[in-house]
């Protein structure tokens, strides 16, 4: 099928407007309509881009279903896909659906609700597709718009701060990728992604005010993507936006924040920071691997003191990418392999958590642990479901929160030994922070008297979980289903990388031998 990506990308945004245009009144029947329109867009992405996934040759490691075309003052409109991008865009194209379907009980401003979301969807789709420095760079700014409305509209009564503390650290992070760009273009002449994958960026070093600058501009072009995706992971100590918005954001919201909107940094190192600057990945790989390590840590620690359940998986969500940036920066296979299904585990895991604090925030309108206590005597499917997803938060064999983590693990103990060993710890910590949320919530006698009437899941509840629980345990089961798509497209990277690494290391040599 021609254009089929551009298919995928825009199914979402032609809803949008048609809601725009064509639905009017904001009656019942109109908010029904819109949720409806909305849902059958957002299942229909999905099953056009099974497609794409059906269609793909994991073989091959260059990029698939490109689509190029004239655009804009000699810039090109070009997409595409390769075994490090797809399954970044079936997990889009997977969690819209249910997050669609997880926000039937919104009543205000149901239309523009809808819209602001499936704009969202497009843009986070365009991020994961585009093959142009322009194109990535607009999709890439454009979704913080839809979320920063979605925070900032629907969101808690601290919505306004959040919003904006959301889109000022994510903004200002990327204005030093725009110069970055601006500089990458001035130099190679082109702002084709695949083009630039192939162009070597000068590498010597040389001095600014009297510092010396290891790796020449590769280093300075790597800081500077390196400020703007280190914010969208987040990584420490740049997190400090996330637990607000998250705390802030309506169920929806946060599912989408944790479930792919993060997952873009670790995309945009993978596709940007180690192809295009490993000169400069090299240099700083060891200060990257700390901070990660760091991250692991420290958060895992300030998540056992958090008393709101939202706030506690937002904490979560910055230590198990600390594992991403671990795994990416290790630059061996186990460890990339390992980054990207933590990267997709992640997305299915921590929204079902997301999604789990709504079922009961939707019930008794707040999030304070204190405030439950013995659900499984009135909610016993709802404490299954929890229950499953708390042990794959915690990296239970059997699940898909094992593989990523081991798998990482196992990639930087090849490189470091000593932060593998403090990101292991890790692990205890997830284990002990996530267990004492499930007993405080879910265990013991039900004893306040406001719980007495709390009633269990839903079918549509239930409906939405179970292709969450599917994946979890699939991925868990059998990993191959991801690293057999992953595999090719990554070595293909490592082996580019390690050769322009030594080649610089020649160079350099050579330099201080003819000196």
């Amino acid at each position: 099928m021609d254009n089929l990506l551009s298919i995928v990308t825009f199914i979402p945004a032609v809803a949008a407007a048609i809601l725009a245009v064509f639905l009017r009144g904001s009656d019942e029947a109109a908010q029904r309509n819109a949720k409806w329109v909305a849902l059958i867009a957002t299942t229909l992405t999905f099953v056009v881009s099974l497609f794409i996934l059906f269609d793909f040759d994991a073989s091959n490691t260059g990029f698939q279903f490109v689509e190029e075309r004239e655009w804009l003052l000699g810039l090109k409109y070009k997409m595409g896909v390769d075994g490090i991008s797809v399954l970044f865009v079936m997990l889009t194209t997977f969690m819209m659906p249910l997050t669609i379907a997880a926000s039937w009980g919104v009543t205000t401003r149901v239309k523009e609700y809808m819209i602001a979301f499936l704009l969202l969807e497009t843009l986070m789709l365009g991020v994961f597709m585009a093959l142009d420095l322009v194109l990535f760079y607009l999709f890439f700014e454009a979704g913080l718009i839809p979320m920063f409305l979605i925070i900032g509209i629907w969101g808690g009564k601290e919505r306004i701060y959040a919003s904006f503390k959301f889109f000022l650290y994510t903004f200002l992070g990327s204005v030093l990728m725009l110069v970055a760009m601006v500089a990458m273009f001035s130099d190679a002449g082109t702002t084709d992604i695949v083009a630039l994958l192939k162009h070597e960026f000068e590498s010597e070093t040389f001095s600014i005010l009297g510092v010396q600058v290891i790796g020449g501009m590769q280093t300075l072009m790597f800081l500077a993507f390196f400020a703007s995706f280190a914010v969208k992971m987040p990584m420490w100590p740049v997190h400090t936006w996330l637990p607000d918005a998250h705390v802030q954001a309506p169920t929806a919201g946060s599912v989408v924040l944790a479930a792919i909107l993060l997952k873009m940094g670790g995309y945009g190192f993978l596709r940007f920071s180690l192809p295009m600057f490993p000169v400069g990945a090299e240099v700083l790989t060891p200060l990257v691997l700390w901070m990660s390590a760091i991250a692991i840590v420290y958060t895992s620690l300030v998540a056992l003191a958090q008393s709101d359940m939202k706030k506690l998986i937002a904490y979560s969500s910055v230590a198990h990418m600390g594992y991403v940036t671990m795994g990416i920066f290790a630059a061996n296979q186990q460890g990339v392999d390992g980054a990207i299904f933590q990267m997709l585990s992640h997305g299915f895991i921590s929204g079902a958590l997301f999604l789990c604090v709504g079922v009961i925030y939707d019930r008794m309108h707040t999030r304070e642990i204190d405030a439950y206590g013995g659900l499984v005597n009135r909610m016993p499917a709802y404490a299954l479901i929890f229950m499953f997803f708390t042990m794959a938060n915690v990296g239970l064999p059997g699940t898909s929160g094992f593989v990523g983590e081991f798998l990482t693990l196992v990639g930087v103990f090849q490189v470091n030994t000593w932060v593998a060993a403090v990101a292991t710890s890790g692990v205890i910590l997830s284990a002990a922070y996530a267990l004492w949320l499930y007993r405080r919530v879910v265990m013991g006698d039900l004893i306040k008297e406001s719980l007495r009437t709390i009633t269990d899941m839903t079918k549509r509840e239930r409906a939405i979980f179970a292709p969450l629980v599917v994946m979890t345990l699939l991925l868990g089961v059998y990993p191959r289903l991801v690293t057999d798509i992953t595999g090719p497209s990554v070595e293909a990277l490592i082996s580019n990388v390690e050769t322009a690494q030594a080649m610089a290391q020649t160079t350099t040599q050579l330099a201080e031998t003819s000196h």
